[in-house]
């Protein structure tokens, strides 16, 4: 196994591990949310260049719910054209494209949220996914990272709900869960549902038992970033890793929660170089290794990348 080998979830085949993750291009995007030219030209670029998995940035269900002013929307059907393009652009390279879908949410506000509002919301949500289907994407990633929306209802820390959507687990997981079945008829064996979440929310164990508890649900991708971290950690890194390991905190947290699940799981933050991003697929560390900001600045990154495990394989059999 290596990161130029294929997998396959449901019916689709990802022709490699290698994945461009959300990257909010804020710069691309004018205030109406819309897809421009400029954002269709680049992800169209990376899809062409042979990455083998695209999430198209957060994608917002309401107006009311966007990290600032210029992010791309999904909250009517006047965004369905811009995205169906957007889709169309990026498969037509055999990339298996997923777009994210995310609500800002209310750090430090969560509790005093009325139940209806949240409930509002949720709708908000199911209308989104059936949308992003009809846009001909392969699947839809849910953004429940990053202390936004879902990230606090997950989180213990920041979710000390009384009602439905605050508790146990299973409360804090309701609000997903309700998401999921009541869009149950779209996700086939042609469309992907992937979650990403904070492998910290609070610490390295509730993440592993999010999950757990998501992968039971019928997700088939986790995608393991940072939550809302336990506030006794003042260093960076916001979990205790061993202090020789060699990759960001983040990756240790999702190859951590690789090991307690059956599905795959993507990694992601500070991988810059074929050599990295190698090493964690072929010693079965994670499934997808994405690559993010090193892809904004090498658009070839996946060509190079080749090049140097052709190059290092080569070395290798002398």
């Amino acid at each position: 196994m290596n990161i130029f080998a294929p997998i396959t979830i449901k019916n689709i085949t990802i022709k490699n591990r290698i994945v461009l993750p959300p990257m909010v291009r804020f710069s691309m995007i004018k205030k109406d949310g819309l897809v421009t030219k400029t954002l269709l030209d680049w992800y169209e670029s990376i899809a062409f260049n042979g990455v083998g998995m695209i999430i198209v940035e957060a994608c917002c269900v309401s107006p009311n719910g966007k990290l600032r002013e210029n992010q791309l929307g999904i909250w009517n059907d006047s965004f369905i054209p811009g995205l169906k393009e957007l889709a169309f652009r990026c498969k037509k390279h055999g990339c298996t494209t997923l777009i994210q879908i995310h609500h800002a949410g209310f750090l430090n506000n969560l509790n005093n949220i009325s139940e209806n509002k949240i409930d509002s919301i949720l709708d908000d949500f199911i209308d989104a996914f059936y949308r992003a289907k009809l846009c001909g994407f392969d699947g839809i990633e849910i953004h429940a990272a990053h202390g936004y929306l879902l990230s606090q209802l997950m989180s213990k820390l920041e979710n000390n709900r009384i009602d439905k959507y605050g508790g146990s687990l299973k409360k804090r997981m309701f609000f997903i869960t309700q998401l999921l079945i009541k869009t149950k008829n779209i996700f086939d064996g042609n469309f992907i549902l992937s979650c990403r979440i904070g492998g910290n929310e609070p610490s390295l164990e509730d993440g592993i038992n999010n999950a757990k508890y998501l992968e039971n649900l019928g997700v088939d991708i986790i995608h393991v970033s940072h939550g809302i971290p336990d506030p006794n950690f003042k260093s960076q890194a916001k979990i205790f890793f061993p202090k020789d390991f060699n990759f960001d905190w983040v990756i240790y947290m999702g190859m951590e929660i690789k090991k307690c699940l059956k599905i795959p799981v993507i990694g992601v933050r500070k991988i810059t170089n074929e050599n990295q991003a190698s090493y964690l697929v072929e010693n079965n560390l994670l499934d997808f290794v994405a690559v993010g900001r090193a892809m904004i600045g090498k658009p070839l990154w996946i060509k190079q990348a080749l090049a140097s495990y052709n190059l290092r394989k080569k070395d290798i059999s002398f």
